[in-house]
This record gives structure tokens, C-alpha cells and sequence, in this order.
């Protein structure tokens, strides 16, 4: 297993429902240095998908060691945006509820 995919297992396992509530969103991950990867939320219920979305809400891009960094804690994500490690396209404001919905 691709440690992309492992990153993205364990968002899974960490998935908050509660923070998640009456939300319908599709975010696609689009990594620099491994495969692509969406997550979809829906009536409180998360699922991952390989591969690119048709039609995400919002899309973020970055590069492995980001992610993983952003997903344990050990960067924030705000910074990590405007340090430039994150580019963000669509629904941003979605993106800033990222650890809220898979906290650490």
C-alpha cells in the first residue's frame, strides 16, 4: 500500500461525523510526488476514491511530506498555505475545516 493511500486510511479512521453534519462536499488532493486522491462527504458519511473527481468542491495541492504533516498536527494548515506548501482551488473556506472534520 502506497503511503498516500495510508495517509488517506487513516483521515478515514478519524473521520468526525458530528463536525461533518448536513455537509456534501468532494475534496480532491491532487499530491505532487504520488497518486491523486477525493474524499466524499455526505450525509455524514465519508468515502475515498482513487484517481481524480469529475467535479470536487474544492481541490487541494501539495506535495506528500505536506500532507502528512498537515494531517498529524505538526504544521497548521493555514500556515502551510500561505507559506505557499498548499495551493487551493474551489470552496477555500471548506478547506479550512480539514482538521476539524479528521482531527488528530
Amino acid at each position: 500500500m502506497s503511503d498516500a493511500k495510508k495517509v488517506f486510511e487513516s483521515m478515514l479512521g478519524r473521520f468526525d461525523a458530528d463536525e461533518a453534519d448536513d455537509m456534501a462536499a468532494i475534496f480532491q488532493f491532487d499530491l505532487d510526488d504520488a497518486d491523486s486522491y477525493h474524499l466524499s462527504i455526505v450525509d455524514g458519511q465519508c468515502e475515498m476514491g482513487e484517481g481524480e473527481h469529475d467535479d470536487p468542491t474544492v481541490t487541494l495541492s501539495m506535495d506528500l511530506e505536506t500532507l502528512k504533516a498537515v494531517m498529524s498536527g505538526d504544521l497548521d494548515g493555514m500556515a502551510a498555505f500561505m507559506q505557499g506548501k498548499i495551493r487551493a482551488d474551489g470552496d477555500i473556506m471548506l478547506a479550512t475545516k480539514l482538521t476539524q472534520i479528521f482531527p488528530v
